[in-house]
């Protein structure tokens, strides 16, 4: 099913693009059945959830990278 829809989305206020925004989130939430995790995805998420369980203290916590952000 196809709803293509010719949007500048410039001209959109910003309440209008947080409503796009949730309507495509939801378009990708009700269909996300049909995404797949190929092999190689499977693998280095395996590896990174093995790294987080020998040592969970190893990362760095959100707050520090958002501060290093700003």
């Amino acid at each position: 099913m196809s709803t293509e829809k010719n949007i500048d989305i410039q001209e959109l206020s910003q309440a209008e693009r947080i409503l796009l925004a949730e309507e495509l989130w939801d378009s990708i939430v009700t269909q996300s059945d049909t995404l797949k995790v190929t092999a190689e995805q499977k693998q280095i998420l395996d590896a990174r959830l093995a790294n987080y369980q020998a040592d969970p203290e190893a990362g760095t916590n959100w707050d520090s990278i958002k501060d290093e952000m700003k």
